[in-house]
């Protein structure tokens, strides 16, 4: 069955162009899955059952994995079906009628906008790398960028006359996402500034560049942004992707609608960009008081 896993696969990265990450996470799932239908003496599409599938996942629950990483082995698993259904590899999809385990809604940690201000305040912008450091941090916060997306940037992806930088998310979907004036004066200043004295003859068109002049890596942005909030003496457990919660949450707090801080974001589902509205009630109690006419009555 390793054959149809590598079709698969293939499927993922040429035909709806997962990234690299996402696709060694469907390998590494699907390959436990294929390995623990050996177990169960399958050696062939056909003899899966709903039952097999349904043992791997109370299995992963005794290893005590979460929830979600739960869900998403039993994602990886439908769509494996699904495709091996549709290109008739196999005439019959043992997951439709399963059904997906309930996960609890965990609310991310995020920030107040004086304890990002103070983390964006901490960079040292009279040197090259400090000047670098508050820019892409600046526009993380200002853009709501995941980061891949972030170190993924060309310096053809801005559009700073404009007001906007383009964007390739999950998938290599591109959105074009608007960047604030503060954004902008720190990315304009390390482009002119500190831009060129990090670039070699291979850097290319890279927006943001190591010290050796390669491409900054997803570790480097982590380290970078750790430095930070330890210096500006945060406490609270802070990662690259906090700043993406934070301009959603923050957005929502200043009154932006759902759908725009959703295209933004480039949420496929609505449902992902609601978890914000969680995370402060007081907003929208302020909002139904001046809304409501039972309110307004009073």
């Amino acid at each position: 069955m390793q054959d149809y896993l590598s079709k698969y696969l293939s499927h993922l990265s040429i035909e709806r162009g997962l990234s690299n990450n996402s696709l060694s996470s469907y390998e590494t799932d699907l390959n436990r899955y294929l390995k623990f239908l050996q177990t169960r003496k399958v050696d062939s599409l056909e003899q899966v059952k709903p039952e097999h599938i349904s043992q791997l996942l109370w299995q992963l629950k005794e290893k005590n994995l979460k929830a979600n990483s739960i869900s998403r082995n039993l994602s990886a698993i439908r769509g494996f079906h699904k495709f091996l259904a549709k290109e008739e590899f196999s005439s019959v999809d043992p997951t439709l009628v399963l059904e997906s385990p309930k996960i609890g809604r965990k609310l991310p940690i995020v920030l107040t906008y004086l304890e990002v201000s103070k983390i964006l305040e901490q960079a040292d912008v009279s040197t090259f790398l400090g000047l670098r450091d508050k820019a892409i941090l600046e526009m993380m916060y200002a853009c709501g960028l995941r980061i891949s997306e972030a170190i993924g940037l060309s310096v053809n992806d801005l559009f700073l006359k404009d007001g906007f930088i383009r964007v390739f998310g999950k998938g290599s979907k591109e959105r074009v996402v608007p960047i604030g004036s503060e954004a902008i004066h720190w990315l304009k200043r390390y482009l002119i500034k500190a831009r060129p004295h990090l670039a070699k003859q291979f850097s290319q068109n890279i927006l943001f560049l190591n010290h050796r002049g390669r491409k900054l890596s997803r570790m480097g942005v982590w380290k970078i942004l750790h430095f930070y909030v330890n210096k500006a003496g945060i406490k609270k457990k802070v990662y690259p992707h906090t700043l993406r919660h934070c301009f959603a949450t923050h957005l929502l707090e200043g009154g932006a609608d759902l759908k725009t801080v959703q295209e933004m974001l480039g949420h496929a589902d609505i449902s992902t960009t609601e978890i914000y509205t969680h995370l402060d009630t007081s907003y929208l109690k302020q909002v139904h008081k001046e809304a409501h006419p039972r309110e307004q009555a009073q």
